[in-house]
């Protein structure tokens, strides 16, 4: 699904270097590379504060963690997503409330939203899937309206931009009171293990995601608040230094490789290709399929047959997941995501996919997928 060698042999001379300049050092916690990286990042996303951590699932409860939440609290996130959203939900003694999605563009559906909205609602956590942001503008103002705090989970969408209906443009993850992404090793942005962070121009919100990051401590030794151990190291951070450089000429090989798929399937009635909303970027961290009247375990198992790897992103919405069964929520009461999880497929998408390899990928779906 992703060719991490052929995208790091073409930057292993500056990767290299960096990773030998912190063993160099031996700064291998809090180094120089994890500053300067940390400010590469603001200055990339045009962001008051990147706070560097250790995985975007942290990135999730910290940035929860610094809101006061009380337990009991509701906190609304799209049931069609990966587990992590609701998962930090639920460890912090919090109410995670589930809703549907849009069919088109998998992102939060805003009419769900609305309607989830109870007094104990006090955050939404918004999911930009696959590589595009939900509808922000329709999102915040719901917040507004109603005193919530919104943390957009970029986790897939980092280099995509928003544009408000006044013009703005702004990178996803910047637009909340705080915003989280991951660099697990497959991200559009990863680095060579596990790494996160968060983003915000909240003051007062950074110094005490900061804080928390660092087991509550402002002062060696001296602890503010209950914190955790979140720490992106110096390895990691060299890594990102060199492919943030990157990011760029990374999402515009994606949109590329998108636009291939696009018109090879364009004229399949039995394939609907992702679509694209009008006021975001597409990055495409994934590229989503859906598949109307296709048998797809016998196409994963088609297409592996003939060396090209295919996955469901995701099989199972959150609501019936066994670990988040919930009496509030029953098969049948988010039919979008569930649909959507029955019939979507992603085919391999990353920065150095060649046009002989996209032939040979569409050849062989629409070899199997007849209309």
């Amino acid at each position: 699904m992703v060719d991490l060698r052929s995208q790091y042999e073409k930057i292993k001379t500056e990767v290299n270097a960096g990773i030998q300049e912190v063993i160099d050092t031996t700064s291998f916690i809090k180094g120089g590379k994890v500053t300067s990286f940390q400010s590469d990042l603001e200055k990339y996303l045009d962001v008051k504060h990147v706070i560097p951590v250790g995985n975007g699932t942290d990135a999730l409860q910290i940035a929860l963690m610094a809101l006061g939440l009380k337990p009991g609290d509701e906190v609304i996130t799209p049931t069609f997503t990966f587990i992590a959203t609701a998962e930090v939900v639920a460890l912090l003694g919090l109410i995670p409330v589930v809703v549907d999605v849009d069919f088109d563009t998998f992102n939060i559906s805003l009419d769900s939203l609305k309607k989830a909205i109870t007094p104990k609602t006090k955050a939404i956590v918004p999911v930009h899937l696959f590589g595009q942001n939900a509808d922000m503008e329709g999102i915040l103002a719901l917040a507004k309206e109603h005193n919530l705090f919104v943390v957009e989970d970029a986790c897939q969408s980092i280099g995509s931009v928003y544009t408000f209906s006044d013009g703005r443009k702004v990178q996803s993850g910047c637009m909340g009171d705080i915003g989280c992404t991951s660099f697990f090793p497959s991200k559009n942005l990863g680095c060579f293990g596990d790494g996160g962070a968060i983003f915000t121009n909240n003051d007062e919100l950074a110094a005490k995601m900061r804080a928390i990051s660092n087991h509550g401590m402002v002062v060696r030794y001296y602890h503010d608040v209950v914190g955790v151990n979140s720490r992106l190291d110096s390895i990691q951070a060299a890594v990102l230094e060199v492919k943030l450089k990157h990011l760029d000429a990374y999402s515009a090989n994606r949109q590329m490789a998108a636009a291939y798929y696009n018109a090879a399937f364009a004229k399949s009635s039995r394939i609907t290709t992702p679509a694209q909303s009008h006021n975001s970027s597409h990055v495409f961290h994934q590229y989503t399929l859906k598949l109307t009247g296709v048998d797809r375990p016998a196409l994963i198992k088609y297409l592996a047959d003939k060396g090209v790897p295919a996955m469901v992103y995701y099989p199972v919405p959150l609501h019936l997941q066994k670990a988040y069964q919930d009496a509030r929520y029953k098969a049948g009461d988010f039919p979008i995501a569930e649909k959507l999880s029955e019939c979507v497929i992603s085919l391999p998408m990353h920065t150095e996919l060649s046009e002989e390899q996209l032939a040979y990928i569409t050849a062989s779906v629409l070899e199997f997928v007849k209309d």
